[in-house]
Order: structure tokens, then sequence, then C-alpha cells
């Protein structure tokens, strides 16, 4: 009898003694998940403002073709459609810091279209030997800025990504801009080259 008084008390204390440890460690894994929750509560929000871009409007009644950026002159066979899925885009900078160099990187390519476009438009013409209405020029700079927005975020994602890490140099903003300037000359000429015959004699 005393013997199994004795296993019962051993037992007994081995449970209590494994109690006692289960409930320091959640009583520790408590306190530190209190402290985070008091950390976070502490970081102020963060607060972006809306940016709004207002062109003019424009009315083309009859422009047929498609402008695709993002293209090169060897891409030429099967080109039906360009989008950018934006949701699925992935880029690895901190949102605040993603914000400011899309935002720098767009007014630059604004600022490009407005200053260099035409010249590119009129040599793209000298180059294939035709001649066009001045409201296809128009067309395809409206059609550009409606892509600008997504593949500024598809070069940041792939620029910032893969073998390079995380890339926050001051010299990516840079490598997106050429990319998208020389996107933007190869798909003008691709456009222009693949409009109808009777678009590019000037014939309606």
């Amino acid at each position: 009898m005393n013997a199994e008084f004795y296993q019962y008390l051993k037992k007994l204390h081995v449970y209590v003694e494994h109690q006692s440890k289960k409930t320091a460690r959640l009583e520790k894994m408590v306190h530190e998940l209190q402290q985070e929750i008091a950390a976070l509560k502490e970081r102020p929000p963060v607060q972006i403002g809306n940016i709004e871009y207002k062109f003019d409007q424009l009315k083309v009644e009859t422009l047929e073709g498609t402008l695709n950026i993002g293209l090169n002159p060897t891409d030429l066979d099967g080109i039906d459609d360009f989008t950018v899925d934006q949701k699925n885009v992935n880029v690895p900078i901190p949102p605040k810091q993603l914000f400011k160099r899309t935002v720098e990187i767009e007014t630059a390519l604004h600022h490009y279209l407005e200053s260099e476009l035409e010249n590119i438009y009129r040599s793209a013409q000298v180059e294939l030997g035709i001649s066009l209405e001045d409201s296809y020029f128009e067309f395809i700079k409206n059609d550009i800025k409606k892509q600008l927005s997504g593949r500024v975020a598809q070069h940041l994602q792939e620029q910032s990504s893969g073998d390079r890490g995380t890339d926050l140099s001051p010299e990516l903003n840079e490598r997106v801009i050429d990319l998208l300037k020389q996107e933007i000359q190869n798909g003008v000429f691709l456009f222009l080259k693949n409009l109808p015959d009777n678009v590019k004699e000037g014939r309606s």
C-alpha cells in the first residue's frame, strides 16, 4: 500500500511540474505578444495622398491599329494585344519607396513624351517611307500614357528583384526610364509599320 501511494505521489509531482513549466511558457508567450502589439500601436500610420493626372481629351473618329510598348522589332510575328495585370505585380521595394519611385519615373516619362515623342513619330515615318495624318500622333501619345503605369510597375519589379535582391539604388530609376524610352521608340515603329497600306499611303 505504501509503495502504491509513493508511486502515485511521484506521478502527481511529475504532472504538476510539467504543468508548471507549460504555464510559465504560456505566460512568457503572452507577455511577448503584448509587447509586440504595444509596439505596433506606437507606429505612426502611413498616409498617402491622392495623385491625379489630368490630360486633354482626344476625340478621334477613325483610327486603326494597336500600339504596344515593351516590344522590340523582333517581336513582329503574332502581335495581338498587350496588357499588364497590375494585381499580380509583387515588387520587393517598401510601399512608400515604391510609390515615390513610381511617381518620379512616370513624371520623367511624361516629360519625355511631351518633348521627344513627336520627333520619334516623324523619324519612324521617314524610316518607313510613309506619311500619316497628325491625328495618329495624338492617338499614339494617349495610348502610351495609358500603358505607362503598368509598364513602370513591371520594370520596377524586374529591375529590383532576382539576382540584385532588393535594389534601392538611385540608378534604379534611370534603368527603368531608359528601358521604357527604348520600348516607346520600338512601340511607335511597330505600330506605324503594321498600319494598313491604304493608311500608310494617306488614303482613307
